[in-house]
């Protein structure tokens, strides 16, 4: 199943947003990440996908993912006034902080399958086979996983 959407692509990172006008765009296909497949079968609520969402964007920002390259960010290049925005280190900072939080409110017991499916994005099969678990025993705790990250998020 495609499903392709535009997305901005900014800082040589995709923005999560639609472009704006004169900005470099991408075409990525939604359905490719484990919890887009799961929700289009009708596997995962709404609910729950916008919480694992929320937070792979949060391990994204935390750029806790191994790096492949080196990274080709401008340096910065003199003084700038200073802006309400966090800097780039900060806003890091800030996003681990958030994943951390989020990994200890969803509990030492669900954690593995959440971040496998949800982080490195690996289908349910096979994270249910690195953990040594039965088949189908991943898709429930992660839907308990997904339900706990979401009343830590506070989400309706």
């Amino acid at each position: 199943m495609r499903e392709l959407a535009e997305r901005g692509f900014e800082d040589g990172r995709l923005t999560g947003r639609a472009p704006t006008r004169g900005r470099r765009a991408v075409t990525v296909n939604l359905a490719e990440s484990p919890l887009g497949w799961l929700a289009a079968r009708g596997l995962l609520s709404a609910r729950q996908v916008e919480a694992g969402e929320r937070l792979r964007t949060d391990y994204e920002r935390a750029q806790m993912a191994q790096s492949l390259t080196m990274r080709w960010d401008a340096a910065p290049t003199g003084r700038h006034a200073r802006s309400e925005a966090l800097d780039p280190t900060s806003a890091q900072i800030a996003a681990k902080r958030r994943f951390d939080a989020a990994i200890a409110g969803v509990g030492p017991g669900l954690s593995d399958m959440f971040w496998r499916v949800v982080c490195a994005c690996e289908g349910v099969p096979a994270a249910e086979r690195a953990l040594g678990w039965p088949a189908r025993a991943g898709r429930v705790v992660l839907g308990l996983a997904l339900d706990r990250l979401a009343d830590h998020y506070a989400l309706g």
